[in-house]
């Protein structure tokens, strides 16, 4: 009975002590599937090189330059989805990715990425007068087009940014989505917030602040 005992104490602590290896309220969490189940993984975890990336890519921007996943390697970003004509959430959504823009002007290691979700409609052309409606600052605010497949691809299986999706598995399905996305500089998903609310958009304020932290 003694060695049970002994066991079971032994077990327990070691759970406690991958329970305690990393620091909750210092470290944000890595988000792996399309549940958005917060995951807390360590750097000696055998899980930690499984992590969730974000696929290469490359769509074109509002100056018709291609852009690709390596234009946000060692970069913090915020991704979001929209389309020009958008009447509902979408003038909400740029309006806090420029409040972004104007705080993080100056931190060349903070991006920002929007795709349009009706790259048939939105040309280059589109997003260039839509970008400089919304004043979007070259090279700090990509808002990109391309081809629709890539794009609803990237959407779903790299940010996991269609809940209707999740159900119903149909790919001709229109994504919208009110969905900011905060990717690390090693392209993992550490944030999902809801872009048309000022608290989530303060909370995702306060965890850019927490990733700047991490080497």
């Amino acid at each position: 009975m003694k060695f049970k005992l002994i066991i079971l104490f032994f077990i327990v602590c070691i759970s406690c002590k991958k329970e305690t290896s990393v620091d909750k309220s210092k470290v944000l969490p890595f988000y792996n599937s399309e549940d958005f189940t917060p995951e807390w993984i360590s750097e000696n975890d055998d899980n930690y090189s499984k992590i969730h990336t974000v696929a290469p890519f490359e769509f074109t921007n509002q100056n018709g330059k291609k852009i690709t996943n390596k234009d946000f390697e060692g970069k913090i970003y915020i991704t979001d989805f929209f389309f020009t004509t958008c009447p509902s959430i979408c003038p909400i959504l740029s309006k806090n990715m420029n409040t972004f823009q104007e705080t993080y002007k100056s931190d060349d290691n903070i991006l920002l990425l929007s795709h349009s979700v009706m790259p048939w409609v939105d040309t280059v052309d589109k997003i260039k007068e839509y970008a400089k409606e919304k004043n979007a600052i070259d090279n700090k605010w990509h808002l990109v087009t391309g081809d629709k497949k890539a794009i609803y691809k990237i959407a779903r299986t790299s940010y996991f940014a269609d809940e209707d999706f999740k159900k119903t598995k149909d790919e001709s399905e229109f994504i919208h989505t009110e969905n900011f996305i905060l990717v690390d500089k090693k392209g993992r998903i550490r944030g999902v917030y809801n872009g048309t609310l000022s608290l989530d958009v303060q909370r995702l304020k306060r965890h850019i602040e927490i990733l700047k932290k991490e080497e």
